[in-house]
């Protein structure tokens, strides 16, 4: 008779050893610093700097790498171009209700009414890089932006971090392989599946000093501009919040809710990586461990692949959100009053400029300001309003693209049938445990 005893239960970590933990305790330990020696922990910025240009080191590479393995692991270009399709659909609803949202809520609320500012007292030095690059945005139009979309060379889209130019080699390479198949093609897939896994496990090491990069950030913003920075604009940032979370749980939860799945178990599944960006106010520092997250709960790997470093670029729902709330919060601010036309003009305008923000030096401003040159009625100075705010207003941003994204791919999985329910439930609900820095 064989007695079988049963594995003992693994020891709990403590709890510092959480990345959650050690970054929430930066946070809080950056905002003390800020408020206690502020000249100390402006000089702080150094690691935020450092941090974030660690991730930018790496994040070209790795969307080249994860989108030609998505579509060579895919292997059915039908199916490929099946995926694309669905996900650019999507991002072009979510953007077009991201867009309407900041409408109405900028209509309801009025965060600019009051204000009475004139715009000819309003120094436009403070917009002199913003407007240059706006201008250069705008250049020729659709024409103009889909020409950038191609790199010079390859080389000079991986060495400029243009995540949208890597986007479209990566495609176009990863089309390549497909076609050419049979040993050939296999041998080059296996050297970029190799690649990919070498890249995520040095973003996992990164990722751990991202406490760091948290404390520099915020221990700079509090120390420059004190805990009470917002109140100058505290209408707007606070409806800027309020509409993000409105979007977040009622649009975005409403659509999960139609894959089956529980946004706010989805968001607590997610919360390291939302905290880091919510310090940080930069999506790309979480991408790897997103992408592994989003595989793990049962997302195929080709869609997560394809969509989400798509989306990136192409579905920035909190920053639609943001394009027509600041639009309306400065005609509001100026007493500029705004036609039905003005605001279609603004809603088409914003549905094409939206979509070359990410890799935009000052991409907020300079997506703004390229919006509103082509809105005359609204005085293009009134960005001054905003400038003082768009780090904290970045924040929530970029924690509402990345949830956006996220969502997608789960959506775009669900509707292509590449999504297993049963994982994903067992997963959050806490069923499986998940470290992604693990490699």
């Amino acid at each position: 008779m064989s007695i079988v005893t049963a594995a003992p239960a693994a020891e709990p970590k403590p709890l510092y050893t959480s990345l959650f933990v050690q970054v929430l305790a930066a946070l809080i330990l950056g905002i003390v610093l800020g408020m206690v020696a502020p000249d100390f922990a402006i000089g702080l910025k150094i690691l935020s700097d450092a941090f974030l240009k660690l991730i930018s080191m790496i994040v070209a590479p790795i969307v080249f790498c994860v989108v030609v393995h998505g579509i060579a692991g895919a292997g059915d270009l039908k199916k490929v171009g099946r995926v694309g399709v669905k996900a650019l659909i999507y991002f072009e609803v979510m953007t077009t209700v991201a867009l309407v949202v900041g409408l109405i809520l900028a209509y309801l609320f009025g965060p600019g009414h009051g204000m009475n500012i004139d715009p000819s007292t309003l120094d436009a030095k403070a917009l002199n890089t913003y407007a240059e690059n706006a201008h250069k945005l705008q250049g020729g139009g659709i024409g103009s932006f889909l020409l950038n979309v191609i790199p010079t060379t390859s080389f000079d889209a991986l060495s400029r971090n243009d995540v949208l130019q890597v986007l479209f080699f990566a495609v176009l390479f990863g089309v390549g392989l497909a076609l050419v198949g049979g040993e050939k093609g296999k041998l080059v897939s296996s050297i970029i599946d190799a690649a990919s896994t070498v890249l995520f496990r040095v973003m996992g090491l990164i990722v751990r000093v991202a406490p760091l990069g948290v404390l520099g950030a915020v221990a700079y913003t509090v120390g420059k501009y004190g805990v009470g920075s917002l109140k100058q604009l505290v209408s707007l940032v606070a409806l800027f919040y309020v509409s993000v979370g409105i979007f977040v749980l009622g649009v975005l939860g409403g659509v999960m809710a139609l894959a089956g799945i529980n946004i706010l178990k989805f968001l607590a599944y997610l919360r390291e990586e939302l905290t880091i960006v919510l310090a940080t106010a930069s999506s790309d520092a979480v991408l790897p461990q997103i992408m592994k997250k989003l595989e793990r709960m049962g997302v195929k790997d080709s869609v997560v692949g394809l969509v989400i470093p798509t989306g990136y670029s192409f579905n920035l729902d909190a920053f639609s959100i943001y394009l027509t709330l600041a639009v309306v919060f400065i005609a509001q601010a100026t007493n500029t009053p705004l036609s039905f036309g003005d605001l279609l003009l603004v809603l088409g305008v914003s549905l094409i400029t939206s979509k070359g923000a990410h890799g935009v030096p000052g991409s907020a401003i300079v997506i703004l300001a390229a919006t509103l040159n082509a809105v005359p009625s609204i005085p293009a100075i009134g960005l001054v309003l905003v400038l003082s705010v768009d780090w904290f207003i970045g924040m929530a941003r970029a924690v509402g693209n990345l949830t956006g994204n996220c969502v997608a791919t789960v959506v775009v999985a669900a509707w292509e049938g590449d999504l297993d329910r049963a994982k994903a439930a067992k997963v959050l609900d806490g069923g499986e445990l998940v470290d992604v820095t693990a490699g």
